[in-house]
């Protein structure tokens, strides 16, 4: 069945253990997290931008800003976690008065500490989502890494088959190039970085919580190894660089020079 609805979700915590409050932060006179709804909503793919929160005061300033909210519990231990706690909710508002169909749903994550996320990476995971067929169960995008990040682990890998689906994620660099000096590595073929961002179908997402329990998730600490331990198709469509999380002090000091 081909998808016929959009709605991005937002999620949204205060209490970051790098740096709490952080979606908060002003950035060139205005919160972060404002920042990131606004951007999101200039996407002319998405029947709705919905904020999900633990936090009241989130959902007050959200409900100022103009945009809906939906609330859930502290517990939630990802944004993926999150938004599935709510997924029937989300698709109910990108349908509106119309019955949700969740294998007719993209619902499209993009997190709340990127103040520059594209929105027209937002409309390009949509029209890859339309254009798939069969749909996938996820779409993410990814980008080429330049040598000197293939083996930081702070970067996202991803390990592409040759039709664009993701085989793996990981920190270490993927493929091992035999028989090469590491730093060489480069030469021999094209590293993938991900950009954190994910459009799942809306029945997988309702899905999410009997998903099994996956080793390798724990061990990368990469929430997206669950779907591909759980034999989920995860296509892929190129960006031209990743856009800015701020997760740290220098990376928000960064983003408000970006301004």
């Amino acid at each position: 069945m081909a998808i016929q609805k959009c709605v991005v979700a937002v999620p949204a915590r205060l209490q970051s253990s790098r740096l709490p409050n952080k979606v908060l932060a002003d950035i060139g006179g205005k919160p972060m997290i404002q920042r990131v709804l606004e951007r999101c909503r200039e996407s002319t793919s998405v029947n709705a931008v919905v904020l999900c929160t633990d936090s009241q005061e989130l959902q007050q300033r959200a409900a100022v800003w103009g945009f809906p909210v939906l609330m859930t519990a502290e517990s939630c231990s990802s944004g993926s976690d999150r938004i599935a706690s709510v997924a029937d909710a989300l698709m109910a508002l990108a349908w509106g008065d119309a019955t949700p169909a969740a294998e007719q749903t993209a619902v499209i994550n993009v997190q709340g500490d990127q103040p520059f996320i594209d929105p027209q990476v937002i409309d390009a995971m949509a029209a890859e989502f339309r254009r798939l067929d069969p749909v996938p169960a996820v779409v993410t995008p990814v980008y080429g890494l330049k040598p000197e990040t293939v083996h930081n682990p702070n970067v996202v890998k991803t390990l592409l088959a040759h039709d664009g689906r993701a085989l793996y994620f990981s920190r270490s660099a993927i493929p091992h190039v035999r028989d090469v000096d590491p730093s060489q590595w480069h030469r021999h073929t094209t590293y993938w970085g991900h950009v954190g961002m994910y459009g799942f179908r809306g029945d997988v997402l309702a899905g999410w919580n009997r998903l099994p329990a996956s080793p390798l998730e724990d061990l990368e600490r990469l929430e997206q190894l669950r779907l591909i331990e759980a034999g989920l198709t995860m296509a892929t469509f190129e960006v031209q660089g990743t856009s800015l999380s701020v997760d740290t002090a220098e990376q928000l000091e960064q983003a408000r020079s970006m301004v």
